[in-house]
């Protein structure tokens, strides 16, 4: 895998949205894309629950290539895009070409370049006939649809009405064709679901590395997905062919990582450390206050599934006879590797947390921004990672250098 792909990828948080309205706080690119994969999830959730079918893969490989997408043509504002799809459809279909045309030196994976293919012409076909995959890709855009209509009134507090008017006539019409979704009515009447949403939007207005200046500054939502992304594209890199709860599971429980921090905001890992039995404590803390805080504003049919997420959720697990156990990556592989064990990846989903810190204490370095605690978690973070070839089969001596 190339660094210079994660590097793109990164990116998009230093994109700002509705950078022509007043903001209360900022509004960031990889930021929007984590609050729709949330958005998503809970919406498919409802579906599942009343028996329709989805396909998960699809929506976790698109949340990527959208984000890629986006990051290439962040100059070209949302009507713009749709008036050129609606009216020049040729020519949006050859912006699409040159798009993956910029990805095409970047991505050695050629597995990874035909999905992104495949999706990016998608946009323009029209041509997607299976009645799942086209129930999930309704779900994916009334994600995206209600996470610009959230942003939208986050605005809107400091906003004159009248600025915002036909943005939200707009919205509000674009949504009317999602409203059989009972997750949807849920979050836009604003119940259970909404209550649950508006925690983790929490994440989204918490900036890590608090404690020092930094550039770009990343919240702790938007790094929960550039996480789970790099834990699919690590998983892929494991020389393994993963089965598809495997692949769910590396994915979200990326996206869920921090979910605790919610209620428990961000400490700081020397903080953490500062004693040989803080981490095991505030662990404990923070499940106490999730199973006080969290879960009560969680359906019991996506409860136990987002516990699974943040429980242990460092660590290779699967479950067994109705329990979850701890695993080696060997035995992940060779007895565990099936949908029904729930499979996950934890350690991979480590070093995907460890080289989101990396890369956001390393570019600030670079970009002239420092201090004392970002090059004391760079070297840490460094002589963690010294000397190791693979961990789940992902290479990471070429990483973390």
């Amino acid at each position: 895998m190339k660094k210079e792909f994660i590097l793109k990828i990164f990116e998009a948080f230093s994109i700002e949205r509705w950078n022509d309205l007043v903001r209360p706080f900022e509004l960031i690119e990889m930021d929007k894309h984590a609050e729709k994969l949330v958005v998503a999830y809970i919406i498919a959730k409802y579906e599942e629950n009343s028996g329709k079918k989805i396909d998960w893969e699809w929506m976790i490989y698109a949340s990527l290539f959208d984000l890629l997408r986006k990051i290439q043509i962040c100059d070209i504002k949302s009507p713009v895009q749709t008036l050129i799809k609606n009216e020049y459809p040729a020519e949006y279909a050859k912006l699409n070409e040159w798009i993956l045309e910029k990805y095409r030196k970047l991505i050695d994976d050629e597995d990874l370049f035909e999905r992104f293919s495949a999706y990016m012409r998608s946009l323009s076909s029209h041509k997607e006939t299976d009645e799942v995959r086209l129930h999930t890709i309704k779900i994916f855009r009334a994600a995206h649809k209600y996470s610009t209509l959230r942003e939208l009134e986050m605005v809107s507090v400091v906003n004159e009405a009248e600025r915002l008017y036909s943005i939200s006539r707009e919205l509000n019409a674009d949504l009317q064709k999602y409203l059989d979704l009972r997750g949807l009515q849920l979050l836009i009447t604003k119940q259970k679901p909404f209550e649950f949403l508006l925690r983790i939007e929490q994440l989204r207005f918490q900036t890590r590395w608090n404690q020092t200046p930094r550039v770009p500054k990343t919240s702790v939502l938007g790094h929960c997905f550039f996480v789970a992304v790099l834990s699919l594209l690590f998983s892929r890199e494991s020389g393994v062919k993963m089965c598809s709860k495997r692949i769910y599971n590396n994915f979200f429980s990326g996206l869920f990582h921090d979910l605790p921090e919610s209620v428990t905001r961000d400490i700081i890992s020397p903080v953490k450390q500062a004693t040989d039995g803080l981490p095991e404590i505030i662990k404990d803390i923070e499940d106490k206050i999730v199973a006080k805080e969290l879960v009560p504003l969680m359906e019991d049919f996506y409860k136990d599934e987002i516990l699974y997420f943040t429980s242990d959720e460092f660590k290779n697990r699967a479950v067994f006879d109705g329990c979850m156990i701890p695993v080696s990556f060997e035995e992940l592989n060779e007895k565990f590797n099936e949908d029904k064990f729930n499979p996950a990846d934890g350690r991979l989903v480590r070093v995907a947390d460890h080289y989101s810190a990396y890369l956001e204490a390393d570019l600030s370095i670079q970009y002239g921004i420092t201090s004392m605690q970002l090059k004391r978690g760079r070297e840490n973070l460094l002589k963690a990672y010294a000397g190791q070839d693979k961990i789940n089969g992902f290479p990471v001596s070429d990483l973390f250098c």
